[in-house]
């Protein structure tokens, strides 16, 4: 089992800052989803960034989800 998000943070395009639960800090880039179903959404940049930690995953207000780990396995390692 991957480590949970402990927060987030919305970057410019489209890249979101995740540090997880294990100390872990990385970068998911969620341009690869927008033009996919319920994601369209997140091309607005103002929504994109109401982006909140939820049972560690990351969530938005209509319930566009991305799990731990999703998020976990397709991100990658930045330096503290």
């Amino acid at each position: 089992m991957n480590p949970y998000v402990k927060s987030v943070e919305p970057l410019e395009n489209y890249q979101l800052k995740l540090h997880f639960e294990n100390g872990d800090l990385k970068l998911f880039d969620v341009s690869p989803y927008l033009d996919k179903g319920v994601f369209k959404e997140l091309k607005d940049n103002s929504y994109f960034k109401s982006v909140r930690v939820v049972s560690g995953a990351v969530q938005w207000p209509h319930e566009q989800d991305f799990s731990n780990d999703t998020l976990y396995i397709r991100s990658t390692p930045l330096s503290a």
